[in-house]
């Protein structure tokens, strides 16, 4: 059964630092590209960043320089190191697949194939 559960979301004071993990089971990641989305209370959702299957990385131009992508396919696992945070990024952080197509590098939520639950991420003092 195919399955992607995001964890490492929490409360965390402005400037600080989380790291979101993504692990995806029943099937093996490494073909695939896997982006990180994100949906604030009254926003619509938005994409933050992306990892292709060859590693190649895309980010949003609000999180460049202090997000960062990566992804260990023997552990079919994909993280999101967030530093510096702000209260504006907090939202429900999503993971999601994408089998075919190029959503994942343009960071559209449409197209993707797989979501995860979401984790959430609660930027405060």
């Amino acid at each position: 059964q195919l399955q992607l559960v995001e964890s490492g979301g929490g409360l965390v004071q402005p400037g600080g630092s989380l790291r979101l993990s993504c692990e995806v089971s029943g099937f093996a990641l490494d073909y695939y590209s896997v982006g990180w989305f994100r949906q604030a209370p009254g926003k619509e959702r938005e994409g933050v960043s992306c990892i292709s299957s060859s590693g190649s990385t895309i980010y949003a131009d609000s999180v460049k320089g202090r997000f960062t992508i990566s992804r260990d396919n023997a552990k079919n696992t994909v993280y999101l190191q967030m530093n510096t945070l702000e209260p504006e990024d907090t939202a429900v952080y999503y993971c999601a697949v994408e089998m075919y197509g190029s959503s994942c590098v343009f960071l559209r939520h449409n197209g993707m194939d797989y979501w995860g639950k979401g984790t959430l991420v609660t930027v405060s003092s």
